[in-house]
């Protein structure tokens, strides 16, 4: 089960039940209620999913400026630039995002570029908050790619099954290549609730 940009609007999410959740960031609105970050927690702990993901987005100032602070989420498991094996599943997430003055924010090509050649060649899921470069990256209708062009070329070197990401509200959906079946999860739309549903897939080893 996958979703991302929640916003503090978790417990009005319809979550179906699963055997793994990935969460692609911004589950916060800039680490401003301390309340919030354990209500998200416990919310997590009370789902039925065996196993929990989840990236930070650029929201998640309070995850950057303190990594001890992971331990507030201690009903998933927090990527920050490294991977995890599940179920025979190979699992890799970053929160970075191509920007500056933003939680991860990393606005330098070079940097993005290095850091993503981390990502393991065997990799089966990609999370990143944001999305690669020209997929689900533009809200409809408003012509602008705010995806990264290193990420994208590092998901052409990795060929996941399966990337999640969120970020671009207005760009819920998946999109399917030979390779990788690509899922941007954002719930929030543009009015500023949720309005779209997580996306639940089935995924095999490979």
């Amino acid at each position: 089960m996958i979703l991302s940009d929640t916003h503090e609007l978790h417990r009005e999410v319809d979550v179906p039940s699963g055997d793994i959740l990935f969460h692609g960031g911004d589950f916060t609105m800039f680490s401003r209620s301390l309340s919030a970050i354990d209500d998200f927690n416990d919310w997590l702990g009370e789902l039925p999913h065996r196993v929990k993901s989840v990236v930070p987005g650029n929201h998640e100032f309070f995850l950057e400026r303190d990594p001890s602070r992971r331990s507030l989420l201690g009903n998933a498991t927090v990527l920050i630039n490294e991977s995890i094996e599940v179920d025979g599943l190979r699992i890799w997430g970053s929160p970075v995002m191509p920007l500056a003055n933003v939680a991860f924010g990393m606005s330098s090509a070079e940097d993005r570029r290095r850091l993503y050649t981390q990502i393991p060649k065997n990799t089966d899921v990609l999370i990143t908050h944001g999305p690669p470069y020209g997929i689900l990256d533009s809200a409809l209708g408003s012509g602008v790619h705010s995806g990264c062009r290193e990420l994208f070329d590092a998901v052409m070197r990795v060929r996941p099954k399966l990337h999640v990401f969120g970020h671009v509200h207005g760009a819920h959906g998946i999109f399917q290549t030979n390779d990788t079946m690509f899922v941007n999860a954002a719930l929030l739309g543009l009015d500023g609730g949720i309005d779209k549903d997580p996306i639940v897939l089935r995924m095999s080893r490979r």
